[in-house]
């Protein structure tokens, strides 16, 4: 299998547990009750997300619940990262996905609410068997490059059900119902070793772009910290050293 070994998540299962999920929601809970002793694709319709259907059967229920609110800086926290990067193309295809909000609307501005997307973005990869190689994700859109295993579900799948419940859980926090979050995604499976490992980069430097950190590993919710932590320095230096000016992504949000 060419899909790296298991992730700290899945560690003797490749879905979350649970009793994972459950840990990780009363923990949040408790970041937000004050101490005792003292004075923080596209999806069909589902709840809070009507955008039409792009690819994919009907996804599953949910195996990790949404969780009531997100402090990353507590270190009990962890993110479920993804398997080291493999970096070669596969006959089981490797992925280059945007997906924007309705109207580029900025619905998921803040550290709560970008945290929780990145952190369903990461789960519901597992989920569904796809290797994230690089992900960055905004207030109101982000992208990633995911790579096929022989196991995995079809894409589309994940994305409508990452697209559900992230819809369900950010109108929860605004007290909203029924409100459509997600416009659409594209898809495109890269083919050309170049293009594919341009992409990894572009994605990987878009905080960048965006104008939001000088150095794209000061942006925490994206991969670019993580892939210079498990990547050895020379491919470090061969993904980085790709242009991204001519990279074809619509991408004006």
């Amino acid at each position: 299998m060419e899909c790296g070994d298991l992730s700290p998540l899945s560690q003797g299962d490749s879905s979350p547990s649970n009793a994972d999920a459950r840990g990780f929601a009363q923990a949040l809970r408790s970041l937000r009750q004050p101490e005792a002793t003292g004075p923080s694709a596209s999806p069909q319709n589902h709840d809070g997300d009507r955008s039409p259907a792009q690819s994919g059967d009907e996804s599953p229920h949910s195996k990790v619940a949404p969780p009531d609110s997100v402090a990353i800086s507590n270190p009990a926290l962890k993110k479920p990262w993804p398997h080291a990067p493999v970096h070669k193309l596969t006959e089981h295809g490797v992925y280059f996905v945007t997906a924007g909000t309705l109207h580029k609307e900025h619905l998921f501005r803040g550290d709560e609410r970008l945290a929780l997307l990145e952190f369903e973005l990461l789960t519901k990869a597992n989920l569904y068997h796809w290797q994230i190689e690089a992900w960055a994700v905004f207030s109101n859109h982000y992208h990633f490059v995911a790579r096929g295993c022989p196991d995995s579900a079809n894409l589309g799948k994940l994305l409508k059900h990452l697209h559900s419940d992230t819809a369900r859980e950010l109108n929860r926090l605004d007290g909203v119902t029924k409100r459509k979050v997600w416009h659409n995604f594209r898809e495109t499976k890269l083919t050309y070793e170049r293009s594919y490992l341009a992409r990894l980069n572009y994605v990987h430097q878009n905080a960048v772009h965006h104008g939001l950190v000088p150095v794209a590993n000061q942006y925490r919710w994206c991969s670019a910290a993580w892939f210079e932590r498990v990547a050895t320095p020379a491919m470090v230096q061969t993904i980085y050293g790709f242009k991204t000016d001519r990279v074809e992504v619509e991408d004006d949000f």
